[in-house]
């Protein structure tokens, strides 16, 4: 296959991506939304949609692949396969955790509110914004963007544990709401894992970049100390193994 036409496969496999994260963030949009408004019609349609998720995911396995055993590539274009496979994972089980929401949104049918829902909005709007990040820095190959979204995650995670701790407390109060207060924080537990996950994509783009995947406190340490030393001041580092 002329290197040309190869190029070509391997920029359709980063633009599949990009939908399937568009499908998701819409899913998680909406399933947030039909929670809010307890719209069981949206809660269906994205449970509905959740179908067409895994077949792109699947789709985007198989062109990965398909590329792997026909062309045989080699460092930097091997990592960005490795990676697409990777991430298609990580967006089809984001998209599960959305499906996850519209169900239990279902589940609470048109029982009261125990409060106003602002922090779990609030979460799911940050672990998009996340989401939608991490793969603008898979795109571009910004370590650094993708260093942002790790700080991010502690948002996320310090929002689910006021949300758990509220929620507990309303428990206490009243065990009549010990059933909604479990629901929601299912909810909320949903959203923190697809903040994890986009996480997972950030990681994967210092993988792409750099054939590394250190933990959030190596990869600190290691900016740390270059940018002591007057190291890495435009916030990349030079592809290795290319």
């Amino acid at each position: 296959m002329p290197r040309q036409e190869y190029v070509q496969r391997l920029n359709e496999l980063q633009d599949e991506i990009l939908l399937v994260g568009s499908m998701v963030d819409k899913a998680v949009q909406r399933a947030v939304e039909a929670l809010r408004t307890r719209d069981a019609a949206l809660a269906q349609a994205v449970i509905d949609a959740d179908d067409d998720i895994d077949a792109r995911q699947i789709q985007l396995e198989e062109q990965a692949i398909d590329i792997m055993a026909t062309q045989q590539p080699m460092a930097s274009d091997l990592r960005q396969l490795v990676t697409a496979l990777h991430v298609a994972d990580e967006l089809e089980r984001m998209g599960d955790y959305a499906e996850g929401i519209a169900k239990i949104t279902l589940l609470m049918g048109e029982q009261a509110p125990i409060k106003p829902l602002i922090d779990i909005p609030r979460m799911a709007d940050i672990a998009r914004e996340m989401m939608r990040a991490s793969l603008d820095a898979l795109v571009a190959r910004d370590i650094e963007a993708a260093s942002a979204v790790w700080q991010r995650d502690d948002e996320v995670d310090e929002l689910y544990e006021q949300v758990y701790r509220e929620l507990v407390t309303h428990m206490i109060a009243d065990p009549k709401k010990i059933e909604r207060a479990t629901y929601l924080i299912w909810v909320a537990h949903n959203i923190e894992r697809i903040a994890d996950r986009a996480t997972n994509i950030a990681e994967r783009v210092i993988f792409v970049s750099t054939g590394q995947i250190p933990t959030r406190e190596e990869w600190w340490d290691k900016r740390l100390t270059e940018r002591s030393n007057g190291d890495g001041a435009d916030g990349r580092l030079p592809p290795v193994g290319v």
